[in-house]
């Protein structure tokens, strides 16, 4: 079936600006999941999944800047130009994942108290959380690191494992929970969706009130969620 002329320059538009959005996102991409995926098939310190992801962020970076480099000059370039790119592509993604780690607002933790529990979370799980907050800025963090008496106080039954607790490999609570209500169906969908391509566990629970929860695979518990 031919495709009417009209239509061609708008489909060549549209090609261009996914190519370009895909082209954007994939460091992203790379970082996170490639973080996930060295954690739960390696089960290296959570540090060492990071560095090794960032590594990798960062060659793709150098490489996007070869490219576009070499397009504006028509030449690769020097060895000291070649070094600088690299040098800039590492302190970039360097830059981005410590402030990812280290800092998420006030304004997305249901409590003030609640966010004293940051630094108990996993920092693959706090970098990716910190990711979508620039996407989705009403996104609301409504409970993180517990302990066993934390159920009892929500009128819950005590778990003698969950991954809200520390695990004992990692000493990092591996789940957080986001509000869901209040947000539209295509939000939490989509924030769903984000979390499982990025390899995170994902459950609805309505024990308390409706929210998603999100878990990073814990190698104490394999099957927990």
């Amino acid at each position: 079936m031919a495709i009417s002329p009209i239509l061609t320059p708008m489909l060549g538009w549209i090609y261009d600006l996914v190519k370009v959005v895909v082209l954007l996102l994939l460091p992203f991409a790379l970082l996170l999941r490639g973080a996930t995926y060295i954690h739960v098939n390696c089960a290296l310190p959570a540090s060492v999944c990071l560095m090794a992801a960032a590594l990798l962020t960062a060659v793709l970076m150098f490489v996007y800047f070869s490219i576009f480099y070499g397009k504006l000059t028509g030449r690769f370039g020097s060895f000291d130009a070649l070094k600088r790119r690299a040098i800039i592509a590492l302190l970039m993604v360097m830059v981005y994942s410590l402030h990812g780690i280290l800092f998420i607002s006030a304004k997305h933790w249901k409590t003030s108290d609640l966010k004293q529990e940051m630094t108990a979370l996993h920092p693959i799980l706090r970098l990716s959380l910190t990711s979508l907050i620039y996407l989705d800025s009403d996104l609301l963090i409504t409970d993180a690191s517990r302990v066993p008496e934390d159920y009892k106080k929500m009128g819950l039954k005590s778990k003698k494992t969950s991954l809200h607790y520390r695990q004992s490999s990692t000493n990092y609570a591996h789940a957080v929970d986001l509000r869901t209500k209040g947000r539209s169906v295509l939000k939490n969908t989509l924030v769903e969706w984000y979390f499982n391509l990025l390899g995170f566990n994902t459950l609805r629970h309505t024990g308390t009130a409706d929210h998603l929860h999100v878990s990073l695979t814990s190698h104490d518990n394999p099957q927990a969620k």
